[in-house]
């Protein structure tokens, strides 16, 4: 019992001892603070800011051939709106060569019968998209159904209609996103890849730079075992992790303001066990290749790039064919972004949570596995 108890003591000064020794080096290099600490917040800023799903001041051309009290106020509704920039033309003709420069990205007709046709129930308005860009095609469309839709509730709410409608509205209302930001659903998203990103890449570019340079090989000569090597460059660096976590919690809250309606608790653990996946990703590769650049470029293809294409974060999982879709199964990416997603907007959705984390604890238990055996191959 006694040797045991000697043992236990002795592998946890060895691991302390390689706990210390990571943690100075990493104080002492600063590429390991920069991709923890600095590339976290330069990334959240600059993804959470640049990429937007939202449209705002898209310029259209309103050609108004009708100058009557009812198309110039359907046009002062697309110039008071924030998501449109109008710019007056004269003719459709002129709107068409604007459209064709790329000048506008929409026309909108009002035709010379539009106030007759209003008195009479069967008002139109011509909406003429530029389609290169299908999704911003798709959301001015929304954009200007709504500013007519507006004109029509006024005239309803007069006891007319626009378009053929009658008296009858029309109530839509968005779950867990009341206020139609987009930033809701991509900051989320954008923790994942952060997470994705310096987790993978600080194990991957650090160890395999310590391969490189044969510090690594003065552990043969010491009692360290694989485990506690294992043990020794993770806690260091999954610290380092989660302090680049820390700072994208608090942009997520304080600078997009995206509500946190799950516990912080929750949201913190199912992210050590992320991060502790994407740590091992990054052992796994720089012990098996032992090259900064081939290990990084195996971190870039294993974790990032298939975080943003394949996880459900940009593109709906379900309009991929069914072949694809079966590969985003193996990518934990696909299982973090549902966690986050859920516990930001949705809440402690526990039906959600469980499976995905139970898959998590998988993935972690078997590269961490993968990692201990990658080593000890490599110290044999």
């Amino acid at each position: 019992m006694a040797g045991r108890a000697r043992q236990a003591f002795g592998s946890l000064r060895r691991v302390w001892a390689l706990i210390v020794k990571e943690s100075r080096q990493i104080i002492r290099d600063p590429s390991s603070i920069a991709i923890g600490v600095v590339m976290p917040v330069m990334l959240i800023l600059l993804f959470g800011f640049a990429l937007s799903l939202d449209v705002k001041n898209a310029p259209v051309a309103v050609v108004m051939e009708d100058t009557s009290a009812s198309a110039r106020e359907l046009a002062a509704g697309f110039q008071l709106s924030p998501y449109f920039s109008v710019v007056p033309t004269a003719s459709i003709r002129q709107a068409q060569t604007m459209m064709l420069n790329r000048q506008v990205d929409g026309i909108i007709r009002i035709p010379p019968d539009f106030e007759r046709k209003v008195q009479q129930g069967n008002g139109e308005v011509q909406i003429v998209l530029h389609g290169t860009d299908a999704n911003t095609a798709r959301i001015i469309q929304a954009y200007a159904s709504g500013a007519v839709a507006q004109l029509a509730a006024r005239r309803t709410a007069e006891g007319m209609s626009v378009s053929g409608g009658g008296p009858v509205g029309v109530q839509s209302r968005i779950w867990f996103n009341e206020a139609n930001d987009s930033h809701y659903f991509l900051v989320p998203g954008l923790i994942v890849l952060i997470i994705t990103l310096i987790g993978a890449f600080l194990t991957a570019l650090v160890v395999a730079r310590e391969w490189e340079r044969g510090t690594l090989e003065a552990l043969l000569v010491t009692p360290v075992r694989s485990g506690e090597i294992l043990l020794g460059k993770l806690v260091p660096y999954f610290a380092l992790g989660m302090i680049g976590f820390a700072l994208c919690i608090l942009s997520a809250e304080f600078l997009f303001r995206v509500p946190l309606r799950g516990s912080l608790l929750v949201l913190t653990g199912v992210s050590m066990l992320y991060l502790l996946v994407s740590l091992g990703i990054g052992l796994v590769a720089s012990a098996l290749t032992r090259s900064q650049f081939i290990a990084s470029q195996i971190a870039l293809l294993a974790t990032f790039l298939p975080a943003m294409m394949l996880s459900g974060f940009l593109f709906d999982l379900r309009s991929m064919p069914v072949a694809v879709q079966v590969v985003t199964y193996v990518l934990p990416a696909r299982y973090f972004v549902a966690l986050l997603q859920t516990i930001f907007l949705a809440g402690n959705v526990w039906s959600v949570i469980l499976p995905n984390t139970a898959v998590l604890a998988g993935m972690t238990a078997g590269l961490m596995l993968l990692a201990r055996r990658a080593i000890q191959k490599r110290l044999a």
